[in-house]
């Protein structure tokens, strides 16, 4: 869909002047494009940038991404159509399109419940392998302590 398109799509009629025009072909752009227009402003004739800074402070076009909501729209857009998600036209094509896609989910949901369930196997197995070596630790620091406690008592009856 070009520009023109998105811009006849607002307003089917037609009747918007040049400066709406103007400003939604710019909104489909970014907060680039408003940036490249004042900056050439300023070269060209210094008041045109002036009044198109002016403008975007005004408008909230500068620092609240006042553009956002078209540009996620086309970027949406875009991303459907490059991955592949809009319908060809064929249903016999679009009905085998949505099987092995479904298809695709299906398995990769599969796939990560099965990291899932190896990353708590690793975790449970990386959790008993220190509470083991705790126990050992305990069962030495036992072991230490009564043998010390035995040459106490060896060492007090001598």
């Amino acid at each position: 869909m070009t520009a023109t398109l998105n811009i006849e799509a607002r307003n089917p009629s037609g009747g918007e002047g040049w400066f709406r025009r103007a400003e939604a072909w710019l909104d489909d752009r970014g907060k680039g494009a408003w940036i490249a227009v004042m900056v050439l402003g300023f070269i060209f004739f210094w008041p045109i940038g002036l009044a198109l800074l002016a403008y975007m402070i005004w408008s909230k076009r500068m620092f609240n991404k006042g553009c956002s909501h078209t540009r996620t729209a086309h970027e949406a857009e875009w991303t459907n159509r490059r991955h592949g998600f809009r319908p060809s036209g064929n249903t016999a094509f679009d009905a085998y399109k949505a099987d092995t896609l479904k298809r695709l989910m299906d398995e990769q949901e599969q796939f990560e419940s099965f990291l899932e369930r190896l990353r708590a196997a690793k975790d449970q197995s990386e959790f008993d392998e220190f509470m083991n070596e705790r126990a050992d630790m305990a069962r030495r620091s036992r072991t230490e302590a009564d043998t010390s406690q035995d040459r106490d008592d060896d060492a007090q009856q001598a």
